[in-house]
């Protein structure tokens, strides 16, 4: 049984400051009756979503409404999951307002929470019992009595602690309940109550924790030393250490259990771990990290190589991108720049100068580029060094350059490998759930191209790695859709080197800056991520890379006990994440990357891009 719990405060009019003020306080909804414009606005401005106590006119996030309200406001076509009904008439008024809206909630006193439950538990009826309680005895009764929902006044973060210990678990919601859907809340929501919305919640639509941490930002990690979860702030949970093992995974157990057996989730199955909360993300990350050693033991690895980002200049659209069309108010993104093929290579021979064994080519796509352009830049880093390890070139630039050749994609992705390119990147795999690549890039290639690239790739003897960019409108069942993928691609050709997740970067990017994305992943996000990643593949791809570009040398060393055995490359000049308002990137030392693993207790080495280890130049 699943416990919610919503921070509400009333009021009978708001101000901005008065809704900021609310909201720092922890408050993310506020009831008013008979909501005005500027009391709609000024909670919108204070990033707490307003809800409609007092009727059924305006645009509020949501409605708490009588029996008969509730019918109405279905009858304009207002979803259930935004109404709450007052236990407010008789039973059978109640009930018949319940079924006919499908509303969310009931909200009754807690006196009334029996009667109450006895209604939500018939069938058809899908509301949770609702009921303001003052105390955790009071909770604790009322969920005794069958309310599963619970709705806390001026409750501050310790008191919130002692009520996740007396009832187990409980989850933080907003104005809607947790689970609701994004597609659901695009048609529904006014654009401006959706872009509060979106601020507020993580992937599965439960309240994000409030430390100011994001991937991009340079501030250390919000988890305490002793576990991996940062869910909650108060002094317990803080001061207290994982527990061993599996005593914290709770249904997970036996999922958890059979993979280190040696059975692998099924998909729905990697669904459930993205779902993991508190303690079961402590639990998931010890597994992970068993499962890493196994497989690689304790060294961890690092690439000596350099980024050239050849052009900024794109004409694929892609919401997140700060890259080719970030805001120029932000000074990010600079200007529009396209580099000769000469210039390429100048930079290719600076990195071989400073030991690189690896040049990263990937850029933007330039409206004048053919598939041409691509061979004639492999061909003239080779003539200069060819012992040089040429990683280059995303599926959709493999696409593009087929597609504008008019040549078949096995044919060119030969010409490719004849030409002297080494490797792909799986970058352009954003999230490989159409669904989202809809909204997220929709002018890209879609999932089944983006693997057909990879088939093919792998078929005529190009390895490559496998990403994953999430934190952005993505959620559990795209992020399992996305594992499920790569893995059938890895069952059939085994062309994968590495896993790399990709946390995104909100600073910069005009999705979010259009009010139409989350501010990136929270942190159990990142580190479910990753150890499910490494529970997902074990045994099909033995390394998870852990970015430091979004993460910071921090971060990533956190993740090092979280089944990640690799922290990427030196990169020498990537300005990719630069551009979305990252405050890490550009460039890392080998020396600043031995630093880092020595303090997290592991040796380091240094390797070639297909993991062969070589000795520090």
């Amino acid at each position: 049984m699943t416990i919610s719990f919503c921070r509400v405060r009333p009021a009978e009019s708001v101000s901005a400051l008065f809704a900021g003020t609310r909201r720092r306080e922890g408050t993310t909804t506020l009831e008013i009756k008979a909501i005005r414009d500027d009391d709609r606005a000024a909670c919108l401005e204070g990033g707490i979503l307003p809800v409609e106590t007092g009727g059924t006119d305006g645009a509020p996030a949501a409605w708490i409404a009588t029996p008969a309200q509730a019918i109405r406001l279905a009858e304009l076509g207002v979803a259930g999951w935004r109404i709450t009904v007052l236990d407010d008439g008789s039973r059978s008024e109640v009930l018949d307002g319940l079924a006919r809206s499908r509303a969310a909630f009931l909200r009754t006193a807690r006196s009334s929470v029996r009667a109450a439950a006895s209604l939500t538990g018939l069938p058809g009826v899908q509301a949770a019992v609702s009921v303001f309680v003052d105390s955790v005895e009071e909770a604790v009764k009322a969920i005794a009595d069958g309310a599963t929902d619970l709705l806390l006044r001026d409750w501050g973060a310790e008191r919130i602690g002692e009520l996740r210990d007396a009832v187990g678990e409980a989850i933080e919601r907003g104005s809607f309940p947790i689970d609701t859907e994004l597609e659901e809340a695009r048609r529904q929501l006014p654009e401006e109550v959706l872009t509060a919305w979106l601020n507020q919640v993580d992937g599965r639509g439960a309240i994000r924790p409030r430390y100011s941490w994001s991937p991009g930002k340079g501030e250390g990690v919000p988890a305490p030393d002793n576990r991996f979860s940062a869910q909650w702030p108060d002094a317990t949970w803080v001061g207290s250490a994982a527990a061993e093992g599996l005593e914290e995974a709770g249904h997970l157990r036996p999922i958890l259990e059979g993979s280190l057996e040696g059975r692998p989730p099924s998909r729905d199955e990697i669904e459930m771990l993205f779902l993991a909360r508190s303690g079961q993300v402590d639990a998931v990350a010890g597994v992970a990290d068993t499962l890493r050693r196994r497989a690689v033991g304790d060294t961890v690895t690092y690439v000596v190589n350099r980024n050239i980002n050849y052009t900024n200049l794109c004409y694929f659209r892609c919401g997140f991108c700060a890259f080719s069309k970030g805001p120029r108010s932000l000074n990010l993104r600079g200007d529009p720049y396209l580099m000769s093929v000469e210039q390429i290579v100048h930079l290719a021979e600076l990195a071989t100068e400073r030991g690189a064994t690896e040049v990263t080519l990937q850029g933007g796509i330039h409206p004048d580029y053919t598939g041409d352009f691509y061979v004639e830049v492999v061909e003239a880093i080779k003539a200069r060094m060819p012992d040089m390890h040429i990683h280059g070139f995303t599926p959709l630039e493999v696409w593009q350059g087929a597609e504008t050749l008019g040549v078949d994609l096995r044919d060119y992705l030969l010409r490719l490998r004849e030409a002297g390119l080494g490797t792909l990147p799986g970058t352009a795999a954003e999230i490989l759930d159409d669904r989202v690549r809809e909204h997220l890039c929709p002018d890209k290639i879609r999932t089944a191209e983006w693997a057909e690239v990879m088939l093919t790739a792998h078929q005529v003897g190009l390895r490559a790695t496998a990403t994953v960019m999430f934190g952005h409108i993505d959620g559990p069942s795209s992020w399992a859709n996305h594992y499920e993928v790569v893995r059938q691609i890895q069952r059939r050709t085994g062309g994968f080197t590495e896993f790399v997740p990709l946390p995104f970067v909100h600073m910069g990017s005009p999705i979010w800056l259009r009010g139409r994305a989350r501010p990136g992943p929270t942190w159990d996000e990142v580190v479910l991520i990753h150890s499910i990643a490494r529970i997902a593949f074990d045994g099909l791809i033995p390394n998870i890379q852990a970015s430091w570009v979004k993460l910071g040398l921090d971060g990533v060393g956190r993740l090092l006990d979280a089944g990640a055995n690799d922290l990427g490359g030196t990169l020498m000049g990537e300005i990719i994440t630069r551009s979305a308002g990252a405050s890490h990137g550009e460039e890392m030392t080998p020396d600043a990357f031995e630093a880092a693993i020595r303090d997290a207790g592991r040796p380091a080495r240094q390797r070639t891009t297909l993991y062969e280890i070589v000795e520090r130049a």
